[in-house]
């Protein structure tokens, strides 16, 4: 008899079991949390500041489709294989090969944990008054404090997002309804003529781009989903509606207000008190998330489970980087982001796709090669492309490294097809 799977096991190096999958409302729960962060809501402001209402819209909508369609196809293969990006970069990557998403993978997750850390403690204390040398043991205690569900694991951050998510949205819309009223209603805010100039594909580019990496690796969680309708649809809702209500929240505070920051737009509306609730949900569910995606890249690198060592050790080495000074360096980060973060999932799917038609083998009775050269290729030529693009740099990262892929692999074939055949001639 078969031993029943551990629910509160998070499977770092193995697939997640069928006895563990979860239903709908708790994976897009868990996404929804993810995708409600601070940053997003400032790249929606430079589109406030930069289009008319109308063409706002019609730029959130694209960019939060197609960023919404990328998680999703991950997450249809993460459902499917019940594997998360790193433990798929093992096969188009190779087993010593994968380390290279691991390390870049869980670089950014590290990156935008220790932006966070430093932005709550650097915005408290300049809105509740308090001395200047509060600011790093504020550091110190949410950099710690903030890591504590995703030491639990999966059950943590599913019980922090049932409570986050919904307080969230009330006071999301309660601040909407405030700055209609503020504005004059719809004819106000169509009114209201930018300031700025933008161009669509640098939008585009925004909107993608700013939360690519955290679609990459959702996979930790669609991983979990009970079918691929599950993890398809929370990827959606998680990416398309979750993230484009950041984007719309930040416009709308630039438009009416010219404060992108819904933290500063909630005190000019009289809502101090409502503006801490929200800055401190909107970071925590945001940071579990992502030192659980830093902890999964650490257990595949290391080949071991010490998640919630790991998890520890991530927050430390955040909050150090958080003391150091993060919370300056946001824009080239992102734009760091946006060439090395896409690529990875372009090679994922062309080997799920075609190099595996679909179907992964068992992870633990598959011997892998090393190095598979085809997929780091394949990344390289699409992180290059994308750094260098004047385009839409991370959808020009993942088609190119996708395309690269399946090229790369059919000459490979073909190669092999035709040896085959001259030594059977011989």
């Amino acid at each position: 008899m078969s031993q029943a799977p551990d629910l509160d096991h998070d499977y770092p190096l193995s697939e997640v079991p069928p006895g563990a999958r979860k239903g709908l409302i708790s994976t897009s729960l868990v996404l929804f949390g993810f995708t409600f962060f601070t940053a997003t809501m400032f790249a929606g402001g430079k589109l406030g500041m930069a289009f008319d209402f109308k063409t706002l819209l019609w730029a959130g909508i694209t960019g939060n489709l197609l960023l919404g369609l990328y998680a999703a196809a991950l997450g249809y293969i993460a459902c499917h294989s019940g594997l998360n990006s790193v433990l798929m970069g093992r096969f188009c990557f190779g087993e010593t090969g994968s380390k290279l998403s691991d390390f870049v993978l869980g670089f950014t997750q590290i990156g935008w944990y220790a932006w966070g850390t430093g932005a709550i403690a650097v915005v408290l204390v300049k809105m509740l008054s308090l001395p200047a040398a509060w600011t790093v043991p504020l550091m110190v205690l949410f950099g710690f404090g903030f890591s504590l569900t995703a030491f639990i694991g999966y059950r943590g951050m599913d019980l922090l997002s049932r409570v986050a998510v919904p307080a969230m949205l009330a006071l999301l819309l309660w601040s909407l309804w405030i700055a209609t009223r503020d504005v004059g209603g719809l004819d106000g805010l169509l009114a209201i003529q930018p300031k700025e100039s933008m161009s669509w594909s640098m939008a585009i580019t925004l909107v993608f781009g700013t939360f690519v990496s955290g679609a990459t690796q959702a996979t930790n969680w669609t991983r979990f989903a009970r079918s691929s309708r599950v993890a398809v649809l929370s990827s959606l809702i998680g990416f398309f509606i979750g993230n484009g209500l950041m984007i719309l929240v930040g416009a709308y505070g630039a438009m009416v207000y010219q404060q992108p920051d819904i933290v500063e737009v909630m005190v000019l509306q009289g809502l101090s008190m409502a503006a801490v609730v929200m800055l401190f949900l909107n970071i925590w569910t945001t940071q579990d998330n992502t030192i659980y995606n830093f902890a999964a890249a650490g257990c595949n690198m290391v080949r071991k489970d010490r998640r919630g060592t790991i998890t520890l050790v991530g927050a430390g080495v955040g909050t150090l980087l958080a003391i150091g000074g993060m919370t300056d360096m946001l824009i080239p980060f992102l734009l760091l982001l946006g060439s090395i973060i896409p690529p990875i999932g372009g090679v994922i799917m062309a080997d799920y796709f075609h190099g595996h038609k679909g179907r992964y083998p068992k992870l633990s009775a598959t011997a892998l090669p090393r190095f598979n050269w085809i997929g780091l290729s394949a990344y390289f030529i699409g992180a290059v492309c994308a750094y260098f693009s004047p385009w839409v740099a991370p959808l020009v990262g993942i088609l190119v490294a996708a395309v690269s892929y399946v090229l790369m692999f059919e000459v490979k074939r073909m190669f092999l097809s035709r040896s085959v055949l001259q030594a059977a001639d011989a």
